[in-house]
């Protein structure tokens, strides 16, 4: 019998015993997944795959973050992924850390081709910059912020953690006839529910399932990122986490987690087709303004992320120090990038570029 103020020892081991394949979850997992596969065809048709891992990864990270109430802004990510300066803002660092952690996650399943806590205990030490591991200590509670009442009490003793994810692992490793979709929804919550690390859960979770889709080959890159939707249904996230523990219903969080797929597929999809769109028209201006500085290199450079410098230009072997000081001038004066100093250097920012990214 649960009890939201005793540890959650007897959580029950997957597969769940209850029907997860409805009518109405067929339904939307086959809406679900066209969205996903449209999603994944548009990545394909990007000329930089930095373009996504700069710029709309880094949202993910930031919004991923934000959910466990790690706040910084979109502005100082860009800037910290382009300037040389130190990185002084502890939030900003955990948020960089977030992505670096999905890398590693990325290549350790590349190397082993399967999820394992070993890879969850890397993804999350990432994260944290620590070494923590598996959580060994009693007492860890889920309070409400407003109220600080207990809403959950997860498993504990290393014991009971590491059979519950052994059995976690088999799940999720070993080949199913269940959609890969509803595979993802029940998997997150085993993990929130399994709760493993003193923290750093819920971003380890959300890598989690990026990294599955991958394995499972629905996307080629890791570029489903949920928290947006997640933040946006807040409270219903939570509801629906909570009722498949205290009611068994594994239907409506199914559903949530399927609707959360799809619409952030569709909402994926229009913002790549918006970068594309962005590049085409950057792309005649630069041929009919500067057409003497034109490459194809150097209108990739200012879509690998918001922010640009001189540096950029010369790693990448399109001019030279000086050369490239006046290409980036020359971009300047006919209003695609506008300069900013921060702290001794001098960046330039894709203007509309940045906008289409904060919508």
């Amino acid at each position: 019998m649960f009890n939201r103020n005793k540890p959650y020892n007897d959580l029950p081991h997957l597969p769940p015993l209850v029907e997860v394949e409805s009518k109405n979850i067929l339904k939307k997992a086959i809406a679900a997944n066209k969205a996903l596969a449209r999603m994944s065809m548009c990545c394909k048709q990007l000329p930089n795959e930095a373009i996504l891992y700069n710029t709309l990864f880094l949202k993910e990270a930031k919004d991923s973050s934000e959910i466990e109430n790690i706040v910084t802004t979109n502005d100082e990510l860009y800037q910290a992924l382009s300037s040389d300066r130190k990185i002084s803002d502890p939030n900003t660092r955990e948020v960089l850390h977030y992505m670096d952690a999905l890398w590693r996650g990325m290549k350790l399943m590349e190397k082993n081709k399967v999820l394992t806590s070993r890879s969850f205990i890397e993804i999350v030490n990432t994260i944290k910059e620590n070494n923590e591991g598996i959580r060994s200590r009693p007492g860890t509670t889920i309070v409400n912020q407003k109220t600080k009442e207990v809403i959950y009490t997860p498993p504990e003793g290393i014991d009971v953690l590491h059979t519950l994810l052994k059995n976690f692992e088999e799940y999720i490793n070993v080949k199913s006839d269940v959609d890969p979709l509803i595979m993802m929804a029940i998997m997150h919550y085993q993990f929130e529910a399994i709760h493993p690390f003193s923290d750093g859960n819920g971003r380890t979770g959300r890598i989690i399932n990026i990294l599955y889709l991958v394995l499972t080959n629905l996307i080629e890159h890791p570029m489903l990122f949920l928290s947006k939707y997640i933040i946006d249904h807040k409270p219903e996230y939570y509801s629906k986490l909570k009722n498949v523990t205290e009611k068994n219903d594994w239907e409506s969080w199914i559903l949530y987690m399927l609707e959360a797929i799809e619409e952030t597929s569709l909402h994926m999809e229009k913002k790549i087709l918006a970068i594309m769109d962005l590049m085409s028209k950057t792309k005649q201006e630069i041929r009919g303004k500067c057409p003497s500085i034109y490459s194809k290199d150097l209108l990739e450079i200012l879509f690998q992320q918001p922010y640009c410098k001189i540096k950029f230009l010369e790693n990448a072997k399109i001019a030279k120090r000086l050369t490239a000081s006046k290409y980036l001038q020359a971009l300047e004066k006919i209003g695609i990038l506008d300069s900013v100093r921060v702290g001794t250097e001098k960046l330039y920012i894709n203007v509309e570029f940045y906008k289409l990214l904060k919508d």
